[in-house]
């Protein structure tokens, strides 16, 4: 049985709410009524649909009550605005595990799977909590504050943004003893008028909240990590870095890629440090770092974080690996389908010319989101990427991808639809025996169709 999280009378006085029924206790927190288990509280959010016309569902769910701005079906705390109650809810959740050790995580690229790796660590350790897939914004960070127990020993947050302002608050409201920037790349760049250092600004808003003399752990190699630096400091922090540069704190010094992920050579303040992952792709090199960082600000031995690492399964859509057997042949698939940006599909694409493939290898891309005026032009420089790679084929969909496929020479393009949908089919019967196929691009433009169709042709080989 699940231990209670909060009782009734704990949450009213938390959000400043009344009690409506009987008392209750829960065991969880829910913002859909879809995903409520038994003993949840649910939390009817307004955004693009009223949750108070769910509380019916998530009470047949087994919802012991709910937080809600109206009287409703069922024991309920009553508020003014049930978002802004959520947020004191976050607040008082930290304030009650107030010895629980806090970091961030933030970043351009790699802050889900650097907060994951830092989280199963946690784990290990003992007491660990943090944030579930990519709840990191304003709805998503007290959400998991908020369903921290009071037991907690240490907790890592992911923190992201869309438009600057939107960190800030989020660092005030966790606290963090330690923070990670993962990078500073052009992502969400047209939502910038100073492009990407204006990206740079943003992600150090996460130092607002740093606890006086916490870590401040930056990637050595990006070219914004000065700037950062300055910044960090200038809020407190203690810096730390990661990457390949001479002078990190956490060096890269070799990156093998193996059957099984790859082997790290690593010197941590100077020390050997050798670890392996079960990831391949060399972005992970000095992704790992940074969770190495982390953990060690958080508390952890080194041994113990870099155990961690070894056992770290790649995310769903981030690098997953697997064999598909299908009618034309067993062929390999490398979904990266969860999110795209320039600097992580060139990181992807170099990966795929890594891998040892018996047929070709091919990938399958689309549109990279959020670039600004610059989009078109950054489409059609992946062509540069792709023939370094020596990659054989390449599918792609979507209009920002028309320049990519204007940009290729024809012998190497597979194919390009106007949607992911059109390509999937295409690509599917493309791909041969012993082919190693990567799909890379964002939920946002369905990179998953293409996913779902190479996967499906599994039933079809059987």
């Amino acid at each position: 049985m699940s231990a209670v999280l909060w009782t009734s009378d704990e949450i009213a006085a938390a959000v400043d709410g009344a009690a409506s029924g009987p008392a209750f206790a829960v065991t969880g927190l829910a913002i859909d009524s879809r995903s409520v288990e038994s003993g949840d509280l649910f939390i009817a959010l307004k955004s693009a649909r009223d949750g108070h016309d769910f509380i019916p569902q998530a009470l047949a769910a087994g919802a012991a009550g709910s937080l809600a701005s109206r009287p409703v079906l069922g024991s309920s705390i009553l508020v003014e605005d049930t978002l802004a109650a959520l947020v004191k809810l976050g607040a008082a959740a930290r304030e009650r595990a107030g010895g629980a050790r806090r970091g961030a995580v933030t970043g351009s690229v790699g802050k889900t799977s650097v907060t994951q790796a830092v989280l199963d660590g946690l784990k290990l350790a003992g007491a660990g909590h943090g944030s579930v897939k990519s709840f990191n914004n304003h709805i998503g960070v007290p959400l998991t504050l908020a369903r921290m127990p009071k037991t907690t020993r240490r907790a890592v947050f992911e923190i992201g943004m869309n438009h600057a302002g939107e960190i800030e608050p989020l660092s005030h409201l966790v606290r963090p003893h330690a923070v990670a920037v993962t990078n500073v790349e052009a992502v969400h760049v047209e939502n910038f008028t100073d492009g990407e250092a204006g990206v740079a600004k943003a992600k150090a808003e996460v130092f607002a909240g740093l606890q006086k003399g916490g870590a401040a752990i930056l990637n050595a190699d990006n070219r914004w990590t000065g700037e950062l630096a300055l910044l960090a400091r200038s809020a407190g922090g203690e810096v730390r870095t990661f990457g390949d540069a001479p002078g990190a704190d956490a060096r890269m010094m070799r990156f093998s890629a193996t059957s099984q992920g790859a082997e790290v050579e690593s010197r941590i303040d100077g020390a050997p440090l050798i670890f392996t992952l079960r990831q391949s792709a060399a972005h992970w090199g000095p992704m790992s770092l940074c969770a190495l960082l982390m953990m060690q600000a958080l508390g952890l031995d080194l041994a113990l974080a870099a155990r961690a690492l070894s056992a770290f399964e790649p995310l769903a859509g981030r690098g997953v690996v697997r064999r598909i057997t299908a009618p034309a042949g067993a062929f390999t698939l490398v979904d990266e389908s969860y999110n795209a940006s320039p600097v992580s599909v060139s990181a992807a694409l170099r990966a795929l010319a890594a891998r040892p493939a018996k047929g070709r290898r091919i990938v399958a891309l689309t549109d990279m989101l959020e670039l600004g005026e610059r989009a078109p032009a950054l489409h059609a420089a992946l062509a540069q990427v792709i023939d370094k790679a020596d990659i054989n084929l390449v599918f792609c969909a979507g209009p920002l991808m028309g320049a990519l496929r204007d940009a290729l020479p024809a012998a190497r393009l597979g194919a390009w639809a106007p949607t992911a949908a059109e390509l999937a089919p295409l690509l599917a019967a493309a791909v041969a025996e012993g082919d190693v196929v990567m799909v890379k691009g964002s939920n946002a433009s369905k990179a998953s169709l293409l996913v779902e169709a190479l996967t499906a042709l599994e039933e079809a080989g059987r």
